[in-house]
């Protein structure tokens, strides 16, 4: 399967449907995945979340209606999928920077065009995985906010302070979390640190029974463990067969060498 093409066969998809509701279960046949996935996969690849694409995407068609057809606004409004004038016009306002009632022949409005990937790109890189079984996991452990800008400098940072604070009393720390503000995983929101052992003054993490992708990191240095995950997002990622489930990335911290661990079903 060449995913670029397929991804090119959703934003056609998606172009000749603006004015109609799009089922994301519709998108992720493309792809041959479930729908969590077709997001992640579309986000990744795409540099935007599939929302909010579709979302620029009615707003920039909006404006040609508007500006070229003359068409009324409430019109407009539930032609793009909006409930009522009054939230596409904040939309509106929002995206191009002007009211929808004020648009006239001088006005400056944004084009947002259809994504066109380039399917002839090929991925060369070898990443050696193994598919592992894993219980239940209960997590016991602190956190700090972050965001995507930070993550780099504050996940090593707030490591360090951690282990230092509670080597004594908890030994090593043993995983490494990331956690995301958008069901896409584009927003950082937290670094975790965490433990086995139970801690009844740390939060409680229960990660369910499943199956994962381990990729195997000879090392639990920042930099090497971010070269492997970025390898993961940018180039496994989109060319991977795999249904990925909704939970989190774990980075397991054992014998000097780290696991990356990616949930599938």
């Amino acid at each position: 399967m060449n995913i670029y093409k397929s991804l090119n066969e959703i934003t056609k998809y998606i172009d000749e449907n603006l004015d109609k509701d799009i089922p994301y279960e519709t998108l992720a046949k493309f792809l041959g995945v479930n729908i969590y996935t077709m997001q992640r996969l579309f986000t990744m690849i795409a540099g935007i979340s599939l929302s909010e694409y579709i979302r620029k995407r009615r707003l920039s068609n909006a404006a040609f209606d508007l500006y070229e057809k003359n068409q009324k606004i409430i019109e407009v409004a539930f032609k793009y999928q909006y409930d009522n004038a009054t939230s596409f016009s904040r939309a509106f306002e929002k995206f191009h920077g002007v009211k929808p009632s004020h648009i006239n022949k001088e006005t400056k409005l944004k084009n947002f065009p259809r994504i066109v990937f380039p399917e002839d790109r090929n991925i060369t890189t070898e990443l050696n995985y193994e598919i592992i079984h894993l219980d239940e996991i209960n997590l016991y452990g602190v956190s700090m906010k972050t965001n995507n800008e930070k993550i780099e400098q504050d996940a090593p940072n707030f490591f360090r302070k951690t282990e230092q604070k509670y080597l004594a009393k908890y030994g090593q720390v043993q995983y490494g979390m990331v956690t995301y503000k958008d069901i896409e995983r584009v927003k950082v929101d937290k670094y975790y640190c965490l433990y086995t052992t139970e801690i009844s003054t740390m939060e409680h993490i229960k990660i369910p029974k499943s199956k994962w992708l381990k990729f195997h990191i000879p090392s639990q240095n920042a930099p090497e463990i971010h070269e492997i995950s970025q390898k993961f997002y940018k180039e496994f990622l989109p060319s991977c067969k795999y249904n990925f489930k909704e939970l989190p990335e774990l980075e397991y911290y054992h014998d000097d060498v780290t696991d990356f661990l990616v949930a599938i079903d």
